[in-house]
């Protein structure tokens, strides 16, 4: 129960994430086009790319990455250890990066409070909001701390880490 919801909300962000991508490259393109072909650039393409999209297209889709055990690994001894050490490496690993994401997502969380207060703005030419964007980093970290405690579960049930092609079977 816990995993199918963990995935679905994963998805969910991920499908949100490539929305993102298909607006940035859309609202670019019409900039681009307007300001070549009427001289008339779209009013805060620049903000726009940098603190909304590009900011979910990075952070919200991190946990369906892990779920499918798809982040950069370097494994260059680990794998010729016995499948024991091997786990043991991996439950190591998941515990520091929950640590680490947990770390990354109160401060964040913080700081996306602090903004809401404040209803921070950037220096513009108009007034440009940027505190509903901070709210995606403490979103796509704790959704990052809860798939590696996910995968961490996974792979203490099944008595190996996880690999790329396993994650994607189940």
């Amino acid at each position: 129960m816990g995993g199918r919801i963990i995935r679905g909300v994963s998805r969910l962000f991920e499908h949100l994430s490539s929305l993102f991508l298909l607006l940035m490259m859309l609202h670019v393109t019409a900039d681009v086009f307007m300001k070549y072909f009427f001289n008339a650039p779209i009013e805060a393409t620049i903000e726009t790319v940098t603190y909304y999209y590009m900011i979910g297209i990075v952070f919200l889709p991190l946990a369906a990455v892990e779920l499918r055990s798809e982040h950069i690994v370097v494994d260059l001894f680990v794998k010729r250890f016995p499948p024991r050490v091997q786990l043991a490496c991996y439950g190591f690993a998941c515990l520091c990066g929950m640590l680490y994401f947990g770390i990354l997502t109160r401060q964040t969380f913080l700081d996306a409070l602090r903004a809401t207060a404040g209803r921070e703005t950037v220096m513009a030419n108009f007034l440009f909001y940027v505190w509903p964007s901070r709210w995606a980093l403490p979103i796509g970290m704790g959704c990052m701390v809860l798939a590696l405690g996910w995968n961490l579960l996974r792979a203490l049930r099944s008595g190996r880490p996880l690999e790329p092609a396993k994650a994607e079977e189940e």
